[in-house]
């Protein structure tokens, strides 16, 4: 019985390490989005910074929303900044994820919010 109650704490033990960081752990700072004229084609950019406040090193993931005038989502992504790497603490990763999306007429409203935390 000892032995399965140990085997149960083991096993449980990296579950409960990585419960330390939450999404409210982590800030987006910077965000600035922006349409740029290339040639005959108009390039998205969104720059920022995701930074984390947590006590250990984890990664955190955003979701982008492109919105119209309306507050119709046009387009969304989620995406992982700093890849499956992780952000040391009081660390800061440089995201630009404008390439995962393609202009379109009416997109005017641009949003960031943190989605998730992980540690690889």
């Amino acid at each position: 019985m000892k032995t399965l109650i140990a085997a149960t704490f083991l096993l449980l033990l990296p579950v409960g390490a990585h419960a330390g960081c939450t999404i409210k752990d982590f800030a987006i700072t910077n965000f600035t989005p922006g349409l740029a004229s290339v040639g005959s084609s108009t390039r998205v950019t969104l720059r920022g910074d995701l930074v984390n406040h947590c006590a250990e090193a984890a990664a955190g993931q955003i979701r982008i929303d492109i919105k119209d005038d309306k507050g119709t989502v046009l387009q969304s992504k989620d995406v992982w900044p700093a890849g499956t790497g992780n952000v040391a603490p009081g660390e800061t990763v440089h995201f630009d994820v404008g390439r995962l999306f393609r202009y379109k007429d009416g997109m005017s409203a641009f949003t960031a919010t943190i989605t998730d935390v992980r540690i690889w």
